[in-house]
């Protein structure tokens, strides 16, 4: 269960996941041993899955964001299971969900430009039998782009 001081917590590190241990405790009025205290409690609880750094794509030559929708006719464990072995060992894949309506599975997909997400595609249809329908669209650009949560 969280509070008020968990939630402001993780949205300080949702910003800066740098912030010193000093710097959250007096950004929450608290001294640094609970401060310490409830980030590992939240950590071990899991609301805080890791910390990162947020690269810029544009500055390593991955500019091109593709949206994958596809349609498949197969739904057995057994598939499932290879198309998720698939999908995850693919560092392209920024994404994956399955979804509720007419696709059954949405990707979003990181490369360097349409020869790469040729050959992305090629490998993802390959090594995944059954799909029956794959459509992409492609970002022409980004207008908003967030990994923070928004907390109450």
């Amino acid at each position: 269960m969280t509070d008020k001081t968990d939630l402001k917590l993780l949205a300080l590190l949702q910003q800066d996941c740098t912030l010193s241990l000093q710097a959250l405790a007096d950004a929450v009025h608290l001294t640094t041993t609970p401060c310490w205290k409830r980030l590992k409690r939240l950590e071990d609880e899991g609301y805080i899955r890791g910390r990162v750094a947020l690269l810029d794509a544009d500055k390593l030559d991955l500019s091109l964001t593709a949206f994958m929708l596809i349609k498949t006719q197969q739904h057995s464990s057994s598939w499932y299971q290879q198309f998720v072995e698939v999908v995850q060992a693919m560092p392209e894949v920024m994404g994956c969900y399955r979804m509720a309506g007419e696709y059954d599975y949405l990707l979003r997909i990181q490369v360097a430009d349409m020869k790469t997400y040729d050959a992305f595609y090629k490998r993802l249809v390959n090594g995944v039998p059954g799909l029956l329908d794959v459509t992409s669209s492609f970002a022409m650009e980004e207008i908003k782009y967030t990994t923070a949560l928004p907390l109450k």
